[in-house]
């Protein structure tokens, strides 16, 4: 699939589409597990209520560093039936360490992918999360320049990318939705009616995934950031 050479409106994912962003939650995770030693369960059903945990908390309290530490207090407190105690509530705030001393470094590709798409197409940024988190983030990537807008949103839905259409004002049907993410960018962007480009990265958050349909004319599937260039 080639888009014509007409102006598009590309829209882009932030975290782990520009930049690495849950391989370092990932790694907070692993040492969280070691650090839990727990006597009964093993690695895979300590991670299972971890997951139970941060589903349940993003539902009531979104994304981000804060509401992750919360979760992270709650797997404790679930496992060892009881409140967490400040020395606990400590060591896991060091485990943590590494999400807010994290720098940004776009992935192989992107900053002359975007310096080129920039020229030819319209671009804007939607990421979701809590707002300081990402603020920071997008003050530190080095291309905001290359967006007319970037939008920090607390949930990637239906209704947040129809949002985003009247926003904008453009027409769906030359918009591309661009993320790693099956769940938040791309299934509801195209229910949307706007096409989205998967380009999948093997650190995605599990809580992102989900099925999508092989068949569907409207995802083009890529397999690095550069390839955006040969379509667009």
């Amino acid at each position: 699939m080639t888009v014509s050479g007409t102006a598009q409106v590309l829209i882009f994912d932030a975290d782990d589409t520009l930049w690495e962003n849950n391989v370092v939650f990932e790694r907070v995770i692993d040492d969280f597990l070691a650090w839990l030693e727990h006597p009964t369960l093993d690695r895979g059903a300590l991670r299972a209520v971890l997951d139970d945990i941060e589903r349940a908390n993003t539902v009531a309290h979104g994304y981000g560093s804060k509401v992750f530490l919360r979760s992270l207090r709650e797997c404790l407190e679930r496992l060892r039936e009881r409140p967490a105690t400040d020395v606990e509530r400590q060591d896991i705030d060091r485990l943590a360490v590494a999400l807010v001393e994290h720098q940004v470094e776009l992935m192989p590709g992107v900053a002359e992918a975007l310096d080129e798409l920039a020229s030819r197409h319209e671009l804007l940024l939607l990421t979701k999360g809590e707002r300081e988190d990402q603020q920071r983030k997008l003050d530190a990537c080095g291309v905001l320049h290359h967006f007319q807008a970037a939008h920090i949103v607390a949930e990637k839905n239906v209704d947040t990318y129809r949002w985003l259409v009247r926003e904008h004002g453009f027409e769906p049907a030359r918009a591309w939705m661009i993320g790693n993410s099956p769940k938040s960018d791309i299934l509801p962007a195209r229910a949307a009616g706007l096409n989205a480009v998967f380009i999948p990265n093997e650190n995605t958050w599990v809580l992102e995934h989900d099925e999508l349909d092989p068949t569907d004319q409207g995802v083009l599937r890529l397999a690095a950031f550069p390839d955006l260039l040969r379509h667009f």
